[in-house]
């Protein structure tokens, strides 16, 4: 190396880190903002890299490369031509995200290498990210990319594994829905596919969670755990090459017979996903963390004034099922007609159009069945007040994507629900992106069900307001009675939320609990699936907490209208809670135990609680946590709720310094300021 390349590396590293110099390899240190938090990056053979937190190490050095179609490693034999560092503090706006403002500061290193290549990381307080970033010129392909983390012992980790079991196909076409299993890396199922997040417990008492960001046109990132037993090694779904069409559910689907030998296509120069770690002591600061949005690209559709988030009643999970009427309920105008009577006298802000509006079996929204007429819904909501969003298979939306999106705004239609993605292939990942483009153009509102979890998009596009990839509540309808919702209500705000809101579609007025039989003086299970007229899981106040605790500015209310008309008082709580928040911040919590949560909206604070099927009691400091006094407004669960879920009482006085509430299993509760 030339002595002057070796001063300006050594120059541009005096603030921010260190970097030493020998024959054989080069080590760059940067440090993070509160300088708690470094990483260690070592250029020799391979590349690697290490991440320290107070002190300790919590990954040790673990490989990263990207293999092109020509055969180059990026990260083999590499030879760094410059490092270049800065630090960055600034202000992002959100205007859908858990807070309207999101500071970004942190440290980053950028080393170039021959080759027109380098290498990005950004060192946040509470974590670690790096990318790739290509100048090169012209096409080509991405046969692997290796990221691996290999943590300091045989650290436990909880982790989603994919539903679907089987071949790798089989294991690649999946919704990313399931619920998480929490063991050590060495006993983890080496011959399945687990998605994104994940969280590892590390023997230094600090928590790794893994994800990614700014996922655009490339393939998400799976792990797999191998034969080293502290090492999770990523793995990426290769390009699609030939489908079969008219498959899978309905005929709505594609299945994939034939896959391609890379991993993406590259046509022009780019930056790849971030690989984000984040590294918590405590599972407070997890649920706190903002670092996979603040990773993303910046908003690309400029103005958001015309997108409205809200509240949606919804006509799938609880089967259209209607009481009291004249008319046969079921996919037809004079049901939507009473969805629509419903959400305006409630300020609900829109119905959805779920599954069975257009013709089934064929890929094309023009084909509306007979029994509904969308302008007349569409007239009828605007004379109340009520917009109309459509479902859509993805398949179906794709092929001529922008006739659709055109015909429907016209018409006054005021977003989509697209579903039936299930995977994350390069395809898949694009196909996500242009229809939020799309939709953005004709100012449609987005939400993405049947889909792998947030990964920066909807900050790139805030017109997409929720991804589903989460074991929801549409699972009550069909999942065995051994299934754990409530543990998992409990886990998903430490792990999936991080990386953005969940399509989980609470609301069940039909709450089972675990309840004890006097006779036999066994504890058992009240919840049992069933389709046509669901239940949940946990108490009453555990639904109305979701409101709180789940980021969903797109927020559903799952049963049907006349179960809500029945519970006045709860549809009145759930139908005035705000969807999107100016300010937000977990007070208490860990992770599948419990969690506590406070969201401002304006002058009002929310506090929510959601419980595992332990009984807690919680003190909340209200002054503390929001700084204010004012009117208490308490749902709790009643005293009988560990007996009867939907048991819950309403409180309310005039101000309150401390409050000290009673979690029953499976409970919860909101507290409005």
């Amino acid at each position: 190396m030339k002595n002057t390349t070796l001063k300006a590396m050594l120059f541009s590293l005096t603030l921010f880190g260190s970097v030493a110099i020998t024959a054989q390899s080069k080590k760059i240190s940067l440090n993070s903002p509160d300088g708690k938090t470094s990483t260690d990056i070592t250029v020799g053979k391979t590349i690697q890299y290490s991440i320290i937190q107070d002190g300790q190490k919590v990954l040790s050095p673990s490989t990263l490369s990207m293999t092109l179609s020509d055969g180059t490693i990026w990260g083999s034999n590499s030879i760094v031509k410059s490092v270049k560092t800065d630090e960055v503090n600034t202000v992002i706006d959100a205007p859908f995200y858990k807070s309207k403002k999101v500071t970004d500061h942190y440290k980053k290193a950028v080393l170039t290498f021959k080759g027109d290549w380098s290498l990005e990381f950004r060192v946040y307080d509470d974590g670690v990210a790096y990318r790739f970033i290509s100048k090169k010129k012209g096409k080509f392909n991405v046969v692997n990319e290796v990221a691996e983390y290999k943590f300091t012992d045989d650290a436990t980790a909880t982790v989603p594994y994919v539903y679907s079991v089987g071949d790798q196909e089989h294991q690649l076409s999946q919704s990313f829905e399931n619920t998480y299993t929490t063991l050590p890396i060495s006993q983890l199922d080496k011959e399945r596919l687990i998605f994104l997040p994940l969280s590892v417990a590390t023997p230094a008492k600090k928590r790794i969670t893994i994800t990614e960001s700014d996922l655009r046109d490339y393939p998400g990132m799976y792990f797999k755990a191998g034969n080293n037993k502290n090492t999770l090694t990523a793995f990426f779904a290769p390009l699609r090459d030939q489908i079969k069409e008219h498959s899978g559910y309905n005929n709505l689907q594609v299945i994939v017979n034939k896959r391609h030998d890379y991993i993406a296509k590259v046509a022009s120069e780019r930056s790849f996903p971030w690989r984000a770690a984040i590294v918590t002591a405590n599972d407070v600061d997890l649920a706190n963390t903002t670092m996979t949005f603040k990773l993303a690209a910046e908003n690309v559709i400029g103005d958001t004034k015309w997108i409205k988030p809200g509240k949606v009643a919804w006509d799938w999970w609880n089967n259209w099922n209607l009481e009291g009427v004249d008319f046969k309920a079921g996919i037809n105008n004079e049901t939507y007609k009473y969805y629509i009577d419903f959400a305006s006298k409630n300020g609900i802000e829109y119905i959805i159009l779920d599954e069975g509006w257009a013709v089934n079996k064929v890929y094309d929204l023009m084909q509306v069945v007979p029994e509904i007429n969308v302008e007349e819904l569409i007239a009828y909501g605007k004379e109340r007040n009520v917009g109309i969003i459509l479902w859509a298979g993805y398949y179906a939306f794709d092929k001529d994507m922008e006739k659709v999106c055109k015909h429907y705004s016209e018409m006054g239609v005021k977003g989509f629900k697209i579903d039936f993605m299930n995977g994350d292939d390069q395809e898949m990942v694009s196909f996500n992106e242009r229809a939020a483009k799309m939709c953005a153009k004709y100012k449609l509102l987005t939400d993405l069900h049947g889909t792998y979890k947030p990964a920066g998009l909807q900050r790139t596009y805030p017109n997409i307001l929720n991804f589903e990839g989460v074991h929801g509540l549409e699972q009550m309808k069909w999942q065995p009675i051994t299934t754990d919702q409530v543990t998992y209500d409990v886990t998903i705000p430490f792990i999936r939320m991080i990386s953005g809101p969940v399509d989980y579609t609470q609301g069940a007025m039909n709450n089972a609990v675990k309840a004890l039989n006097t006779i036999t003086n066994v504890v058992e299970t009240q919840y049992y699936p069933n389709f046509s007229k669901p239940m949940s899981q946990g108490t009453r106040c555990h639904q109305l907490a979701e409101y709180v605790i789940f980021l969903s500015p797109l927020n559903m209310l799952c049963d049907t209208p006349t179960n809500y008309e029945k519970n006045p008082v709860t549809t009145a709580f759930i139908a005035a809670i705000p969807t999107v928040w100016d300010e937000s911040k977990t007070i208490s919590g860990s992770m599948g135990e419990y969690i506590v949560t406070a969201r401002r909206s304006g002058n009002d604070w929310y506090i929510g609680g959601l419980n595992n099927w332990d009984a807690r009691e919680i003190t909340l400091d209200v002054q503390e946590i929001t700084g204010k006094s004012g009117t208490v407004t308490v749902f709790k669960d009643g005293i009988n709720a560990d007996m009867n879920g939907v048991d819950f009482a309403k409180v309310t006085e005039n101000s309150a310094d401390k409050l000290t509430i009673r979690m029953a299993p499976g409970g919860g509760f909101v507290v409005k300021i």
